[in-house]
């Protein structure tokens, strides 16, 4: 790869991608090892992110079940240089199920309640609803074409490329291009 860009400036860049979204793209697993898509409004409790969701919803019985899953932040479509290179960041997390009477629970609600109103004072009264933290236990960053990175250590405060030779051509003027696209 021929552009090496300063690694501490893309922790920074992963860090801060997420404050551009409101929800999380959230991968679970059911009890049988079924994969289940969702989504759901979140706010950051520390290095976790806070999400508060019902059990209607397949993704609480998955956390439930399986207390694994992945979230993922992704660039939308309509602003992507390349669409094969949209910037996203993608965490592997734990997730813990907070009682209604700990400090998370109160803290994420009440960020909650500052970023969408009195609706949450409607949500906080429905018992079937569960705090969640998303703890993650290790990512990746991919900040353009050629620029994936992986993330890990306490607070993913460790990065490293993923693959350090970048994508591989089999002729030289496909390397040319490709150099020009990661630029």
């Amino acid at each position: 790869m021929s552009n090496n860009p300063d690694l501490a400036s893309v922790l920074q860049a992963a860090h801060a991608f997420p404050q551009q979204f409101q929800c999380v793209l959230l991968a679970t697993v059911d009890a049988h090892g079924q994969p289940e898509a969702s989504y759901a409004p979140y706010t950051r409790v520390g290095d976790a992110y806070a999400i508060y969701v019902s059990e209607l919803s397949a993704h609480t019985s998955n956390l439930l079940h399986n207390p694994r899953c992945s979230v993922l932040f992704i660039e939308n479509e309509a602003d992507a240089r390349n669409i094969f290179a949209r910037q996203r960041l993608t965490l592997q997390c734990v997730a813990h199920d907070h009682a209604r009477d700990s400090d998370t629970f109160a803290a994420a609600m009440a960020e909650f309640r500052r970023l969408h109103g009195p609706f949450m004072d409607v949500l906080a009264g429905l018992k079937d609803f569960h705090l969640f933290t998303l703890v993650p236990q290790q990512g990746g960053f991919v900040s353009g074409f050629a620029r994936a990175y992986t993330l890990s250590g306490a607070g993913l405060g460790q990065i490293a490329h993923r693959n350090d030779k970048g994508h591989q051509a089999s002729d030289a003027p496909t390397q040319q291009r490709m150099d020009v696209l990661a630029n």
